[in-house]
């Protein structure tokens, strides 16, 4: 099986956002509480620590938050984003001015924790089906502003991205299909439109629309809410002639039984929208 590389980041994709979460932390006045009890000359090692099992995301962004508020801090990551650590693992070992060092610390710890929740339940999902060929894939219920860092996070937890957004793939639902008139029309009208790199995907709920589906032709076809019955009876249908894509009661209890259909992927918001927190701390090292 070729093997799928984690995307880096790019400094430049994160630092505004990065950016503008410190400012909104900082407020008016910046961090009066480290400016009132710590000294400007006062350094400070701290250690972030994984306090349960998980698969750890967001190391850049964390990174950020330090350099950003003092270039003068050393963030020292100790494991690599898409590592799975269990409880007590260190994380990163950051040095430098106090004050910056406590300043950055909650922004640091936001995203870490956040994305981190999100590749560690992606990794239980990716966990389930790895015995298929089924691959779990996020969708673009995300929250607004953090959607390539929480598909990022996916990656790092063995999942994969559906379309970033509305102009990277062409994907008709069922209220496109009742707007333009059928499942034909909205297919023919979509290849009439699409460039050449643009792949199509269209959604339905009954067997019966996916025949018409088969007829007209597509990239992709959504099978949605169908039960692992109706699913195996799709995959038999199609013979192999487009990818089939799974979504609809999409969770921990039933994600198995439907890769085991034989679908080719699974999309899921719960990976991105229902993940815990990773429970991750950061402490000044004494002595």
């Amino acid at each position: 099986m070729t093997r799928a590389f984690l995307p880096e980041l790019p400094a430049l994709m994160i630092e505004d956002q990065v950016r503008a979460a410190l400012v909104e932390d900082l407020g008016r006045a910046g961090d009066i509480t480290s400016n009132a009890t710590i000294g400007p000359e006062l350094t400070a090692t701290a250690e972030m620590n994984c306090r349960e099992t998980g698969v750890i995301a967001g190391l850049p962004l964390a990174e950020a938050a330090f350099r950003l508020i003092d270039p003068a801090i050393d963030f020292k990551a100790l494991v690599t984003d898409g590592e799975r650590v269990e409880p007590g693992a260190g994380i990163a070992r950051i040095t430098g001015p106090a004050r910056g060092v406590l300043s950055a610390e909650r922004v640091a710890l936001n995203y870490l924790m956040h994305l981190s929740g999100i590749a560690t339940h992606t990794a239980r999902f990716a966990d389930e089906t790895a015995h298929t060929k089924a691959r779990v894939t996020c969708t673009r219920k995300t929250i607004p502003g953090l959607r390539a860092v929480e598909k990022y996070a996916v990656r790092c937890g063995g999942g994969s991205s559906h379309r970033y957004g509305l102009d990277d793939a062409i994907l008709i639902k069922d209220n496109h299909i009742a707007v333009a008139g059928g499942i034909s029309e909205a297919l023919r009208a979509a290849k009439a439109f699409a460039g050449h790199l643009v792949r199509i995907e269209i959604e339905v709920d009954t067997l019966e629309q996916f025949r018409e589906v088969l007829e007209e032709g597509a990239d992709v076809c959504l099978l949605d809410n169908m039960g692992p019955d109706l699913l195996r009876e799709a995959v038999a249908m199609n013979n192999g002639r487009i990818t089939l894509e799974a979504s609809g009661n999409v969770n921990l209890d039933t994600v198995r039984a439907i890769a085991e259909t034989g679908v080719d992927y699974i999309s899921t918001s719960k990976i991105t929208m229902a993940a815990p927190t990773l429970d991750i701390g950061l402490d000044i090292a004494i002595g």
